[in-house]
């Protein structure tokens, strides 16, 4: 059985060797405060849908930034001897947005319409269920030891009643932002919620702003004159030239640039683009 529980984590100060862990230096430990800004491309495979997503709703697990998988919506999960039949626990107490409690019902569900849209690959998936003890039961027709690995694949999001593929204006989950206003391949704002069970550990802006910008020159001349602080980009030879940014992954392999008031976590997730699309909760401004 795996378990992890995140106030106590916080409380007993094992939250700092956390954030060791991720490489935060003393002087560079992440803070709350700033906006983050955001530009990204229209044609970027719905990269505003699913950063947007990735900061309104969370999941039953995650792959943090050290690559250590850990606990979200779930706090713990144990199999059988044949790892065929998965039982998961979940965070008591936690509320979507819309301040409905999240209930195993909305996890079942959530998991059930992912699989009916095919992001559930995995093989032999039988049966997602209600368990005894009020978490949920996965049951597979063959063995699968890495489930709660796959739990963590970016996208698989719980939502109210099981409706994860809602228009950005009407996403309401459990997630460190409440959305303030949006709209599809166009723009999206969130705010930092007051209270959350990861706090300490991640959420450090207080507010988001996404905006679709859809030729890469712009986007790079928004980044260049401060209108935005982080841009989904190509190699750009001109910012190269100027230096003070920050290349993600690197200079020669550009995803995204970013001002130098932009921190990020020493190592990052490669298990999706941008950092499984989780910028918003893990990285900070300086």
């Amino acid at each position: 059985m795996s378990r992890l529980d995140r106030r106590a984590l916080f409380s007993t100060g094992a939250a700092a060797a956390l954030l060791a862990a991720t490489g935060a230096s003393l002087s560079n430990r992440p803070r709350r405060g700033g906006t983050l800004r955001f530009a990204v491309p229209r044609d970027g495979g719905d990269l505003l849908g699913q950063m947007a997503r990735s900061a309104v709703y969370d999941q039953l697990t995650e792959v943090a930034p050290d690559g250590v998988l850990r606990g979200e919506l779930a706090t713990g999960w144990r199999s059988d001897d044949r790892a065929r039949e998965w039982q998961v626990d979940l965070q008591s107490g936690v509320t979507f947005h819309d301040g409905t409690e999240m209930t195993a019902e909305d996890v079942v569900t959530s998991l059930e319409a992912h699989a009916g849209r095919g992001r559930l690959k995995w093989e032999g998936l039988r049966d997602i269920r209600l368990s005894a003890e009020g978490g949920v039961t996965i049951a597979l027709d063959q063995a699968n030891p890495h489930l709660p690995y796959r739990l963590a694949e970016a996208g698989l999001v719980v939502a109210p009643g099981g409706a994860v593929d809602v228009p950005l204006a009407r996403m309401s989950g459990t997630g460190l932002y409440q959305m303030e206003r949006a709209q599809d391949e166009r723009h999206f704002r969130a705010r930092r919620v007051g209270q959350h069970y990861k706090d300490g550990l991640a959420g450090w802006f207080d507010a988001l702003e996404f905006i679709v910008i859809p030729d890469a020159g712009v986007r790079a001349e928004a980044l260049r004159d401060g209108y935005v602080d982080i841009a989904a980009l190509p190699r750009s030879e001109e910012l190269l030239k100027r230096g003070g940014f920050l290349y993600h992954p690197s200079a020669e392999d550009m995803m995204l640039a970013a001002t130098s008031q932009v921190a990020k976590p020493a190592r990052v997730s490669t298990r999706a683009p941008f950092d499984d699309h989780r910028i918003a909760e893990r990285w900070w401004m300086l």
